[in-house]
């Protein structure tokens, strides 16, 4: 693994959750991406709207989420984000790289022999 500042380790978890997020649903627009997170982490991760369109518009950037207008079920005007074919196999890397660095951390906080 290399080396990552804190704030771009903290970008990628973001980043990583968010693909994600978008590879479990159909396409969403940003409220519900953060409606779905805080759900699915019964209220332990809340992420900042600004966080999240930054997010957001870095992935799409990077050609790994697209984004097509549409309305939501309250009838409002919204842009709706699903996962490109890039962004399956950036998800795919990113889970694993994810899962290295937990099982790293982890072997450090447990005890030996456990």
């Amino acid at each position: 693994m290399n080396a990552e500042s804190p704030v771009e380790l903290l970008r990628g978890t973001l980043d990583l959750l968010v693909l994600k997020t978008l590879a479990w649903e159909q396409p969403m627009h940003g409220y519900a991406v953060t409606k779905w997170l805080r759900e699915r982490t019964d209220g332990l991760l809340g992420v900042e709207e600004s966080a999240l369109y930054q997010s957001l518009h870095r992935l799409e950037r990077r050609g790994l989420i697209e984004s097509e207008w549409g309305l939501t079920d309250t009838n409002r005007r919204a842009k709706f984000y699903a996962l490109t074919a890039r962004g399956r196999g950036q998800l795919a890397r990113g889970v694993a790289a994810w899962q290295q660095y937990t099982r790293a951390v982890r072997l450090v906080l447990e005890p030996p022999g456990t």
